[in-house]
């Protein structure tokens, strides 16, 4: 488990995100259009995983659009914005913030890829939810960085993980 704060709160998560030098766990998320999609499809590009718990605060939105911003100078990278909210509000976000460079994908329907990837919030108010967290893999889909933010209402390190592409 590892332990992170929510506004200085101690909460918990199901265990501790995958370790830097391993492969990443495949998934399928959901994408806007209600369509599955997986790791897999991203295959030959770097990914930067953007992991929070909803787009309805001010810090999982902040983050959406720091990574649209950064991504839009990022060659072969996609980014992948992904929280438990569903399709639709995720939408509805990118077309009213003009956010065209990410892609917001859903694990809204059974939790899987939070708890295969062990961000999975267990207990607290937001239990259930995602925990913010950054991972980032190269194209082989090898995990090149890791953050586990420690408060949840703060934003991730955003130069760190851009600095991991190299």
């Amino acid at each position: 488990m590892a332990s992170i704060t929510l506004k200085g709160n101690a909460i918990n998560t199901s265990g501790e995100l995958p370790e830097v030098g391993t492969t990443a766990p495949n998934f399928t998320l959901i994408t806007n259009s209600l369509a599955p999609t997986s790791l897999n499809d991203y295959k030959g590009s770097r990914v930067v995983l953007n992991i929070f718990p909803s787009l309805d605060t001010g810090t999982c939105a902040a983050s959406v659009r720091a990574f649209n911003k950064e991504a839009a100078n990022l060659d072969n990278t996609k980014v992948l914005c992904i929280s438990r909210d569903l399709p639709f509000a995720q939408a509805r976000f990118c077309g009213a913030e003009g956010i065209e460079n990410v892609v917001t994908l859903s694990d809204f329907n059974n939790g899987q890829f939070g708890k295969d990837y062990n961000l999975e919030i267990v207990n607290g108010p937001l239990a259930n939810l995602h925990s913010r967290a950054v991972i980032v893999l190269d194209e082989a889909g090898k995990i090149i960085y890791t953050e586990q933010v420690p408060e949840i209402v703060d934003e991730p390190n955003y130069a760190a993980a851009v600095a991991a592409l190299g």
